[in-house]
């Protein structure tokens, strides 16, 4: 699959063969439904907890007597019942946390990456550089590729600070590293633009 590559203001600066292994994978989307599952799961951070009965700070005598005083019966103040008391089956801290095998990560990330291909959502940048960090600046390159204001994911071969400084305050644009990419964000963005050192930096993970 051949490919134009684009430079900053647009222009067509030249071609290069995408790897098939990588943008024309075959389609497994049971493997995307896990691979957005296990990713969503791990941001969770799974810490909210409530105090049961035992652990509130009340004392556990017993309110009054059982019989005789005309009120219902108190065992705890600590009871769920009670206002400041336990609660019951709240939540505890639990670990989200769940497994899929390298292999299958590798090749759900193969399959977003070809859907994108495949759609023409894929567009191939030579480089981007900035002298400075300039918000106006990066609008005006994606308003030359024509994908301003377009739910776009940038994806960088190597960490530029004046890029992701530039980028980060724009609503519509996502910015990772070649190294950080994952299936779900490529499938969270409408459009993929992808510099060819995070190209060859993809290749280079594919084979590994």
């Amino acid at each position: 699959m051949m490919m134009n590559i684009h430079n900053q203001e647009g222009g067509v600066a030249g071609t290069r063969a995408l790897d098939e292994k990588l943008f024309d994978a075959a389609h497994k989307p049971h493997l995307l439904h896990e691979a957005v599952r296990l990713y969503l799961a791990r941001q969770r951070s799974g810490t909210a907890c409530t105090k049961t009965r035992g652990e509130v700070h009340r004392t556990n005598r017993k309110p009054w007597r059982q019989k005789g005083t005309g009120r219902a019966r108190a065992g705890s103040a600590r009871s769920p019942i009670w206002v400041g008391g336990g609660n019951t089956f709240g939540p505890r801290p639990r670990d989200f946390g769940m497994k899929m095998n390298r292999r299958a990560r590798k090749q759900a990330l193969r399959t977003a990456l070809s859907l994108r291909a495949r759609a023409g959502d894929l567009l191939l940048l030579e480089n981007i550089a900035m002298e400075a960090p300039k918000t106006k600046d990066m609008v005006k390159i994606f308003e030359s590729l024509g994908m301003a204001g377009t739910k776009t994911l940038l994806v960088l071969g190597t960490r530029d600070m004046n890029i992701l400084a530039s980028g980060r305050n724009i609503p519509w644009l996502d910015m990772t590293l070649a190294d950080s990419l994952t299936t779900y964000r490529v499938l969270r963005s409408d459009k993929l633009v992808m510099t060819v050192a995070a190209l060859e930096r993809l290749e280079e993970r594919s084979r590994a």
